[in-house]
């Protein structure tokens, strides 16, 4: 993907409207509570196609990330 092409889709992406804003004052606010609704949703369509079971092993990352998580 063009970097333009990002920016464009950046700038216009939305996941709430304005009349749903969330109050940042609220201590249970989070970054992420604007896209709450959309993770619910995958949540419940992707548990209908996916449960791990007991032997369900995670890997660690073998990259170097040099970034920073801010949530």
């Amino acid at each position: 993907m063009k970097w333009d092409r990002y920016l464009h889709i950046f700038c216009v992406l939305r996941f709430t409207g304005n009349s749903n804003e969330p109050d940042v004052t609220d201590e249970n606010s989070g970054r992420l509570q604007k896209m709450q609704h959309l993770f619910e949703i995958i949540n419940k369509i992707f548990s209908k196609f996916y449960s791990p079971y007991e032997h369900l092993a995670v890997d660690k990352v073998t990259v170097l990330f040099k970034g920073r998580v801010i949530f």
